[in-house]
């Protein structure tokens, strides 16, 4: 178990727009920085990080946490091992505490996947540089290849043994469970007998954001027909294949250096390409790619430009593919290597900058591309040259933007020979037939009957309701429970105190406590600090071991809008709360107090209703004349009738 005195470290090191940033493209707006959501789908930033509070907030789909929360959320990780990837992010040493049997019977299942995953991966490569059937059959074809020793243990690429229980065997012997092996799809459990599931194959690791091997690839290096020259990892609960990029942990940075990612078809294309320096460059793995391998690109670059052989028909095969691309508002070139060429050999035949400069010399756009290579088909025929045009005009009306849309129908018609008018109509058309589908209206559009029904719905306001008065009292305790306030007393004396000080022992004189338990728990943990002589910061319930309490607190206190800081440049000076704090505090509590006693006078009429007893409907009247008393007393100071 990771000693507290480190977790404390790790939090106070760790930095979130930091760590947020090496998943999502951030940018600096005021104090914060805002930001893609990673967790849902959104064309307009919503997600907001605050360097100051230590926390981050999407204001779209409500997600919020701490650093450590963010790498459990987004990795799908445990506690520990979120703590565990800062510290070796932050190259702080972790301090282990010896671990119970029970504590050790809770690890994470996912983690116990991981740790053997990267066991094995350091086998694999142990086998292609140490064994002789490794170095003869393994290391000699990745060596023939030209890829360098360094690329391929930046890469840990390894070899597996061609025999039916090796590394099974060698993984069950060093304490790895049966379950697990089966689990991760290294292995396969046949007849109560573990078999390795890749035998006699250069191995390449795949791994995710944060650099953790979730699967493999295998690739065979014999000529046996019936044997799949690749061979992947199945799914398992750390490795979806349609939300996984190869070579996205290597290639993030450089995306988002260059603003743009190379798309290429395999393992070797991505290494070739990064050995010879460029580096933002990914692969789907020989998979049709999915909505969420173009997502996690979106993330770091809205551009991508797609690598090819010279083969069109497989092109023709990946055209739906680029419609996804197009359909999440992204940009996308096509670049075809010459005849006999694809990304991986041209990269080990040519310098960096010769590749380089082909790329960008013969990037063209997908949709001009896709014209340009449809019209040498439908020469001379004029039934496909109209399929053709209505192919091409589809393809336009999936991109989202209006204006983007428009232009490429104004550069269509030059290419097609075809007024844009026409093209435009035919457009319309089918965004007609879209948007007139049930269910698929824009989200800006509102029938009309439904906006009139909805305005003859009134709001319901529970009047007796007390959870947003706690929520503000908590959040006052959170934000400014350090602050120093001067009271003055009924015989005019002057007193300094806490905003926390003033709240708390005003609800302990009136013995009166919180209805949501995590509030309470805040409060008394408040109050035990100051019985220690102890400061709570806000970052200490942010970061909570308590994931209940940190959840709340990073709740309390985010807020969507914050004041620019012109205001103040241009001598304009709005007031804040933290201006008038105790009247601020001082009118939330007598509230707080007058819903309480509104509470109670509501139950004690509802008990004089069911009373039988005369003694009983005594006791009850008099507990309610004085209640009502209070109340009154209590509103008066807030300058307003009682309502009961």
């Amino acid at each position: 178990m990771i000693n507290p005195n480190t977790i404390q470290t790790i939090f106070e090191t760790a930095r979130v727009e930091e760590v947020v940033g090496d998943f999502v493209t951030l940018k600096k707006r005021g104090a914060n920085y805002l930001g893609l959501c990673p967790f849902h789908n959104e064309k307009t930033p919503s997600f907001s990080v605050s360097p100051s509070k230590g926390i981050y907030k999407c204001f779209g789909c409500g997600k919020a946490g701490n650093v450590v929360g963010f790498v459990m959320e987004h990795e799908h990780y445990s506690y520990p091992e979120s703590l565990r990837y800062l510290a070796k992010r932050y190259n702080i040493e972790i301090e282990e505490e010896e671990v119970t049997p029970e504590i050790q019977q809770q690890l994470d299942e996912k983690e116990s996947m991981l740790a053997l995953n990267t066991f094995i991966t350091k086998y694999f490569s142990k086998n292609l540089f140490e064994k002789s059937e490794g170095k003869a059959i393994g290391l000699t074809y990745l060596k023939e290849r030209d890829f360098r020793e360094s690329v391929i243990e930046k890469f840990e690429l390894g070899y597996s043994i061609d025999q039916w229980e090796d590394y099974s065997k060698h993984a069950l012997s060093n304490g790895y469970k049966k379950d697990v092996l089966v689990g991760t799809g290294l292995s396969i459990d046949k007849d109560d007998r573990l078999l390795d599931r890749f035998r006699g194959r250069v191995i390449f690791p795949i791994h995710n954001l944060t650099g953790r091997v979730i699967g493999f690839g295998g690739r065979i290096l014999s000529s046996e027909k019936s044997k799949a020259k690749y061979l992947n990892s199945p799914e398992s609960d750390i490795y979806n294949k349609s939300k996984v990029l190869y070579g996205i942990y290597f290639a993030r940075n450089a995306i988002v250096k260059n603003d743009k990612c190379y798309l290429v078809e395999g393992y070797t294309d991505v290494i070739s390409l990064h050995q010879t320096g460029i580096e933002n460059v990914v692969s789907s793995s020989g998979t049709s790619l999915t909505v969420d391998q173009i997502k996690l690109i979106s993330r770091y670059t809205p551009n991508i430009t797609m690598l090819y052989d010279g083969d069109p028909a497989g092109i023709k095969a990946s055209f739906r593919g680029i419609d996804l691309i197009l359909e999440q508002g992204m940009n996308v070139k096509i670049v075809l290597f010459p005849e006999g060429e694809d990304p991986d050999s041209y990269a080990r035949n040519h310098t960096t900058s010769e590749t380089e400069s082909f790329i960008n010399n013969t990037a063209v756009d997908f949709i001009v591309f896709k014209t340009g290579l449809l019209m040498k088909e439908t020469e001379g025929d004029p039934t496909a040259r109209a399929s053709l045009i209505r192919d091409i005009v589809k393809t336009i009306s999936i991109i989202p933007d209006g204006i983007v849309r428009s232009e490429y129908i104004k550069e269509c018609s030059i290419l097609l020979e075809t007024r844009e008018q026409i093209l435009m109509n035919a457009l319309n058309n089918i965004l007609r037939q879209k948007y007139s589908k049930n269910r698929n209206i824009p989200r800006d559009v509102i029938p009309r009957e439904e906006v009139l029904d909805a305005s003859k719905k009134q709001v319901e306001v529970n009047p007796l309701d007390i959870s947003y008065l706690e929520n503000d009292l908590a959040r006052l305790l959170l934000l400014f429970g350090e602050l120093i306030v001067k009271i003055k007393t009924e015989d005019n004396e002057e007193h300094s105190l806490s905003i926390s000080e003033f709240i708390i022992s005003d609800l302990d004189n009136d013995s009166l406590s919180f209805e949501n338990n995590i509030y309470q728990q805040i409060v008394e943990e408040i109050k035990k600090a100051k019985q220690d002589d102890v400061v709570l910061t806000v970052s200490h319930f942010t970061n909570h071991s308590n994931p209940a309490i940190s959840s709340s607190a990073i709740e309390l206190i985010t807020t969507q809008y914050e004041l620019s800081d012109n205001w103040e440049k241009n001598k304009i000076f709005v007031k804040k709360e933290e201006d008038d704090l105790f009247n601020l505090a001082l009118s939330t509590l007598m509230s707080f107090k007058s819903r309480l006693i509104s509470k109670k006078l509501n139950n004690i009429s509802e008990q004089l209703k069911e009373a039988n007893d005369g003694a009983e409907i005594y006791l009850l009247q008099q507990e309610f004349f004085e209640l009502k008393k209070l109340a009154n007393l209590i509103d008066s100071e807030l300058n307003r009738p009682f309502n009961y």
